[in-house]
């Protein structure tokens, strides 16, 4: 039987973002890219929601000791479930997580919503500006003149800020994966380094000229780290 991996997308993140991962990991795994509800309107705290989300995703699809892959936001996300439900998650995989710190300027960022703007905001994800595709910019865009989904995003940056994990960290007993690039911005990389301190089983990998989504700007390597890190583990 095939393990069960699950990907978390961040909070501009689109499921593609994880076409890699899933190309390679597929024909091993049961590769698992729910879409999660950030956009939509509901009373209550955003991540708490969101962990719901993950939580009855997971009931209803009947997983256990699944491998919980999450970015930024999606990174998030799986640290809240993991802390709730350690027997679930075999592996944790954090890459560009947030939840002890994140340089974001969210408060402004939606209502600014011109194109060149959000073309600079999105190339700040990555290390190499070129990474912010035209198709990219666009959703994005799209995404900031919606103004209930700017709401919505809205509350979810200011629930991750709430949502500080630093005193959930060492009851997280599964083995831990972090994924960082050297040069992300959102989540610089001492913020990893912070991560490894408070976790008690856990492994840092950083790569080089890489920013925020490292599953993206640095794919082939993304999926050998970890693929060796589950063949080891």
């Amino acid at each position: 039987m095939k393990q069960h991996m699950i990907l978390l997308h961040g909070l501009f993140g689109q499921l593609s973002n994880w076409s890699s991962v899933v190309a390679y990991f597929s024909p091993d795994y049961d590769v698992h890219v729910p879409a999660l509800p950030i956009y939509e309107t509901a009373a209550g705290d955003q991540l708490s929601r969101l962990t719901t989300f993950l939580e009855e995703y997971i009931a209803a699809n009947n997983l256990k000791d699944v491998i919980l892959v999450g970015n930024s936001l999606g990174g998030h996300v799986a640290i809240l479930y993991a802390a709730k439900h350690a027997h679930h998650v075999k592996t944790l995989v954090l890459t560009g997580s947030s939840g002890l710190y994140e340089n974001t300027s969210m408060g402004g960022f939606p209502k600014r919503s011109t194109l060149e703007y959000i073309r600079e905001r999105v190339a700040y994800t990555f290390h190499d500006p070129a990474m912010a595709s035209d198709e990219m910019v666009e959703e994005v865009l799209t995404i900031t003149r919606d103004t209930r989904k700017c709401l919505t995003v809205l509350r979810a940056a200011k629930s991750a800020q709430r949502h500080y994990v630093a005193d959930l960290l060492p009851a997280i007993t599964s083995p831990v994966l972090l994924i960082w690039g050297a040069n992300d911005h959102i989540t610089p990389v001492h913020v990893a380094h912070e991560f490894k301190e408070w976790l008690p089983s856990a492994q840092l990998v950083v790569f080089d000229d890489c920013g925020h989504v490292p599953m993206m700007e640095k794919p082939y390597e993304f999926n050998q780290v970890l693929a060796a890190y589950l063949n080891n583990a």
